[in-house]
């Protein structure tokens, strides 16, 4: 298509001889000028031919290639390595699917300015924002706030009501309260539950105590284990699944069966690329005192001391040895035991806990119908993982906890001098 710039003939030379047109071109790209005489007036037609440069044409080659970009840039890249190869503009129009007007201003902006300005969108006319900042800043109050009575939180609709009565805006669009809250990255219809310790002396001290273990170089004779539990639903298929084929999922029915549930002990070697899982039918005292045996005498019979990093659940603790062994073979057990406690609301500083988010992921995130099969996949996901040589980086150590943490740490109280008292 060839856009048609109407002229007086007595301007054609004269803009021919402007310097500022002529400098305004990028690297010297051409511009042919034709004129062609009417009855009524005389019109010039304006073609402007594309030539890249290599690193140019590197840059268009690399944009097209991969990554990221809006569609219209990558269009008008198209574009210009179209019309560098000597495509017409109504073949570039139909092969890039645009219209013939997209071409002709593409290589235009090229040509007068250079690629930057070819390839980047130009400002659009808008309407102006119908918020003022103090009203945006009334929004994200407002949206901050408790909801109204008798709602459990905001919405856009009851945000929309809510500016219109404060401000003297007649109404005000959900689309625009959208729009101003994703600016203030504020979704008020969302709320995340989260587990707000209190950071004392006693959380301190535990928190240093297991990162100081972690710390350590590894030592057979004293390995550190990472100690946890975790439930999982034995979930059976009501109706057969049918399987994926080229160009269609895997489908399954929303309808399941439930089988009841089964408790999951899990052991991590926090120095070594070795793990545990061992399936149970519950998590009593007596079944955690059989796994601390199983720890001793099957996992780590060579080792003097097993230091044991565990939560601060009721059945954690040296009495539910007593409740599952006589006397003798729980003092045993004990003596060959060291248990090292996280504070209370800090599960993640057990390394352990990264350890059954991979279980679920790559093993138990799908139906397991009994526990049969759950303790056959569990076993192979263990043994497959075990063999890889996989195991947690921990890389958060307590010079890093006093840095990051250091404001909540409690402050230290003077010690009084006592008086010396008078004679």
């Amino acid at each position: 298509m060839q856009a048609r710039i109407g002229v007086d003939k007595r301007q054609i030379l004269a803009l021919l001889r402007r310097e500022v047109f002529c400098s305004a071109t990028h690297s010297g790209h051409p511009i042919q000028l034709f004129a062609c005489a009417s009855n009524k007036e005389a019109q010039m037609n304006v073609r402007y031919r594309v030539e890249l440069s290599q690193a140019e044409r590197s840059e268009v080659m690399a944009l097209l290639s991969g990554g990221k970009h809006a569609v219209r840039k990558l269009k008008r890249a198209q574009i210009l390595l179209a019309a560098d190869a000597g495509a017409g503009d109504e073949e570039i129009a139909i092969s890039v699917g645009v219209g013939g007007s997209t071409v002709y201003r593409t290589k235009r902006r090229f040509v007068v300015g250079n690629l930057e300005a070819a390839l980047r969108e130009e400002p659009r006319p808008g309407a102006a924002r119908k918020l003022t900042g103090k009203e945006e800043a009334l929004l994200v109050a407002t949206a901050c706030s408790n909801p109204p009575a008798g709602r459990a939180r905001w919405t856009r609709e009851l945000l929309a009501g809510a500016m219109v009565r404060r401000t003297e805006h007649a109404s005000i669009s959900r689309e625009t309260v959208r729009r101003r809250l994703a600016e203030n990255d504020l979704k008020p219809w969302r709320k995340d539950m989260w587990c707000i310790p209190q950071v004392d002396g006693e959380y301190v001290a535990r928190m240093e105590d297991v990162l100081d273990l972690y710390a350590e170089a590894p030592d057979p004779k004293r390995p550190v284990v990472c100690f946890d539990e975790s439930p999982t639903q034995l979930i059976g298929e009501v109706r057969q699944p049918i399987p994926a084929v080229p160009g269609q999922l895997e489908r399954y029915d929303c309808e399941y069966k439930r089988n009841g549930t089964a408790n999951l002990f899990i052991f991590l070697d926090a120095h070594r690329p070795w793990g545990k899982v061992k399936v149970t039918d519950s998590r009593a005292a007596v079944d955690f005192a059989a796994c601390m045996r199983e720890l001793t005498d099957i996992d780590f019979p060579e080792a003097d001391r097993i230091r044991v990093v565990l939560d601060n659940l009721s059945t954690h603790s040296p009495g539910a040895l007593y409740q599952a062994f006589p006397a003798g073979e729980a003092r045993r057990v004990l003596r060959r035991l060291e248990f090292h406690y996280v504070p209370k609301h800090a599960s993640w500083l057990n390394m352990v806990e990264i350890e059954i988010g991979v279980l679920h992921s790559q093993c138990l995130d799908r139906r397991i119908a009994t526990q049969e099969q759950l303790v056959s996949e569990i076993a192979a996901w263990q043994r497959q993982r075990n063999a890889s040589g996989a195991r947690i980086k921990w890389m958060f150590t307590t010079e890093k906890a006093r840095a990051k943490m250091g404001r909540a740490y409690p402050e230290p109280i003077p010690l009084r001098e006592p008086q010396a008292k008078e004679s």
